[in-house]
């Protein structure tokens, strides 16, 4: 799992830009042909093997000629690059949907970290995970192997972090810390009385947004170093954040507001009502759709449209508190929840609706090693929709504490030394 803290880190091996000899070892026409056997999306998962995989794909326009195709069958004969990106994106979402909805399911998991972990953010193939320990730990999601790993400084603790191609951003203690990926790691220098406890933390280079207790969200810029801004956005203790692309900071509160301002202002820009006064645990934005998403200590997801400032829906979905909620990026289709009750549950972002509900099995299981130690296989179980929880163990469906979501996968911690990826397939072809 990386080295021991506080030793010093080999720089990570950085991955070849060479394509594989037995890749290339296939002729130019031979992989056409090969090619010309798979449907649309198996030839766009197959473009993003490697360069060369995608040099041959893009100019025997391999592409092009099944959208033709496809739209032939719907009598429709118009073509253009942006008409195709859409196509595209319309049936990843789709692919999406039925793989989380009617797929089958095995879960990996692996021993992370030395005690609990209860966060992760994942991007690009990596998950970065902590919170729980004096570490974080990057992930190839490939190899299951620790490529990379970050020590606390002394003294303080980690409350949420973030990270993107270069740096970590970690909200520790009452500070924000950088973790460049090179292993240089610098500490934003503190100011009597600037900045107080600090909740959740949110990063959208060039800046982060720390919710407080005292009902405010302090907006750091990360080169400058300095608090740009403080935002009054509760009354009441910030208890999660979420940043849209366009400047937007959406906060919710202990008592169940959700409230909303520009990175630009110092002053909220509007309230969402609430219906009940239970905290909010967890937000996400879906900028496609103009959605905030919410999820609650009473065990409720939430749906607002920010265009019209109505709630659209509000659904019962955990016993307890939903600790976390997040859908795959332009994604309009479903939305993945987690809570106290360990179940991992796939809703209808527009009516929520849930789709399907999902535990590990407790039985059979195989194990394989990697270098750092073993990853244990165990098969997804899909629970009826009456399906009496109480039944399975709690040890098998220990609670959600946070999860990410990729295409056809989720990652999901539990306050415990394992990390759990969920492996979705697709059981229909879709051509």
């Amino acid at each position: 799992m990386g080295p021991p803290p506080g030793s010093k880190r080999s720089p990570p091996k950085k991955r070849s830009s060479t394509t594989p000899t037995s890749i290339r070892s296939l002729e130019h026409d031979t992989l056409c042909i090969i090619f010309s056997y798979l449907g649309l999306f198996d030839v766009v998962r197959s473009s993003a093997v490697c360069k060369f995989w995608n040099e041959i794909i893009k100019r025997s326009k391999l592409l092009q000629l099944l959208y033709l195709k496809q739209q032939r069958r719907s009598s429709r004969s118009d073509f253009s690059e942006e008409s195709l990106n859409v196509y595209l994106e319309e049936l990843a979402i789709e692919h999406q949907r039925q793989s989380l909805v009617q797929g089958s399911l095995h879960i990996d998991q692996w021993k992370g970290h030395s005690l609990g972990v209860d966060q992760c953010r994942m991007k690009r193939g990596l998950v970065l995970t902590g919170v729980g320990d004096k570490v974080m730990r990057l992930w190839s999601l490939e190899s299951y192997k620790c490529i990379e790993e970050y020590s606390i400084p002394d003294g303080v603790s980690l409350v949420d972090f973030d990270f993107d191609e270069s740096k970590i951003v970690g909200l520790v203690g009452t500070r924000i810390c950088i973790w460049r990926r090179n292993g240089q790691r610098s500490i934003f220098p503190s100011r009597e009385g600037q900045f107080i406890k600090g909740s959740c933390m949110r990063y959208f280079d060039p800046e982060a947004v720390v919710g407080c207790e005292d009902g405010t969200a302090r907006v750091f810029d990360m080169y400058s170093k300095k608090c740009s801004r403080i935002v009054r956005m509760h009354a009441e203790p910030v208890t999660c954040l979420s940043l849209s692309e366009d400047q937007l900071i959406i906060s919710g509160s202990s008592l169940g507001r959700i409230t909303i301002s520009g990175l630009s202002s110092d002053q909220r820009v509007a309230t969402l009502r609430p219906t009940d006064s239970t905290g909010i645990k967890s937000l996400c934005f879906n900028p496609v759709s103009h959605q905030v998403f919410a999820g609650t200590t009473a065990g409720y997801a939430s749906c607002w449209d920010l265009r019209t400032m109505r709630q659209l829906w509000k659904t019962r979905v955990s016993p307890n508190v939903v600790y976390s909620l997040q859908h795959m990026r332009s994604d309009t289709s479903t939305l993945v929840v987690g809570g106290i009750d360990g179940v991992l549950r796939i809703l209808d972002q527009n009516t929520g609706e849930v789709l399907s509900s999902y535990v590990m099995d407790h039985g059979t299981s195989t194990s394989s090693g990697y270098t750092h130690g073993v990853i244990e296989r165990k098969i997804g179980k899909r629970l009826p929709y009456d399906y009496n929880i109480d039944r399975i163990p709690k040890t098998v469906r220990p609670p959600i504490t946070c999860l990410a979501v990729g295409m056809q996968k989720v990652i999901t911690t539990h306050n415990i030394k394992n990390i759990r990826m969920w492996k979705f397939n697709n059981l229909r072809e879709l051509n």
